[in-house]
């Protein structure tokens, strides 16, 4: 159980500069991709990772929290100009319900924004479609099957 410290103390999101926090990133994705979800590793893993915009988020001195940024190589379907994909969002789970999702979105929007993207694509696990609307995320398309996992493409558009 989380001492009253560790469940108050605040919530930071950084940049990865290097690779031990790549490291971190990589096992907390480990933890709920692979291990709870059952994402097999050849999938959950790419090669997108070498080239991303990776964050992680840290509380009294631990890494909880992870997500990345890819720009893609040509817009969405019906949309122009450059635009980004969010993936492998990732909070342990003694820290969900935190909003510890919302800093990790909020913070790679950000860098979305700063790069001149006309939106982003994602795609989200249908349990987490609400925390996307709320954040101005729209579901595109129909239900797809995504490291055995159903997911549904949603966009914001900046």
């Amino acid at each position: 159980m989380a001492s009253p410290t560790e469940t108050t103390a605040p919530v930071t999101v950084t940049q990865i500069l290097d690779e031990a926090e790549l490291m971190q990133a990589l096992a907390i994705r480990e933890v709920v991709f692979i291990e709870e979800q059952h994402v097999p590793e050849g999938i959950e893993r790419d090669a997108e990772d070498a080239n991303a915009y990776h964050v992680i988020a840290h509380q009294s001195g631990h890494a909880i929290g992870t997500g990345r940024l890819v720009m893609l190589a040509q817009p969405p379907s019906g949309e122009q100009g450059p635009w980004g994909q969010v993936g492998r969002m990732a909070v342990l789970q003694a820290h969900r319900k935190a909003h510890v999702g919302s800093l990790l979105l909020t913070s790679l929007e950000q860098e979305a924004r700063r790069r001149g993207v006309k939106g982003i694509m994602l795609h989200a696990q249908l349990y987490a479609l609400e925390f996307y609307k709320k954040h101005g995320y729209t579901e595109m398309g129909t239900v797809f099957l995504e490291g055995g996992i159903d997911h549904l493409e949603m966009r914001k558009r900046f």
